[in-house]
């Protein structure tokens, strides 16, 4: 099998979801975000992983000018249009106003909820899976606030 890859060295590329690293990455902890979201770096060098997966490593110049390896699926061109999202995965929310189902109320203002997932249309603003308790809703982005972190008290 011959892999063609998409993207050539040089071409700015956009990360379509937060760059974790997997233990690979030096100087940081296992699961800690080395590349956010939506930023764009230059690809460096085009590799190939167990025969069969294209990996790109690709220069962040403004995430502390790292230069992290990515699979082509993690990657679209720079010049795709692109809408960022306030939330992300594991952050807290609330509704901005009261959620129904069937015109059933099921989630009131000042509910906590769990960002479970991020989901991204091309060209269009972002909704997300919030854990409500045990319910899980598809919420859009207009209808949701973040909640302050408490202030530390000190002793």
């Amino acid at each position: 099998m011959i892999l063609e890859p998409l993207f050539a060295c040089g071409d700015a590329v956009r990360v379509i979801r937060n760059v974790r690293n997997d233990g690979t990455y030096p100087g940081q902890a296992t699961g800690t975000v080395l590349v956010r979201r939506g930023s764009v770096g230059y690809v460096h060098h085009v590799g190939v992983f167990l025969l069969d997966q294209l990996i790109y490593a690709v220069h962040f110049l403004d995430a502390d000018n790292r230069i992290i390896g990515c699979r082509e699926h993690e990657l679209i061109a720079a010049d795709v249009p692109w809408v960022h999202n306030r939330f992300e995965r594991g952050d807290r929310v609330t509704p901005r106003l009261a959620l129904a189902i069937n015109g059933a109320v099921s989630v009131q203002p000042g509910a906590v909820g769990e960002v479970l997932a991020v989901i991204r249309e091309p060209e269009s603003t972002a909704d997300y899976h919030v854990l409500f308790g045990e319910r899980l809703l598809n919420v859009p982005e207009s209808a949701l606030d973040e909640i302050a972190l408490a202030e530390p008290t000190v002793a």
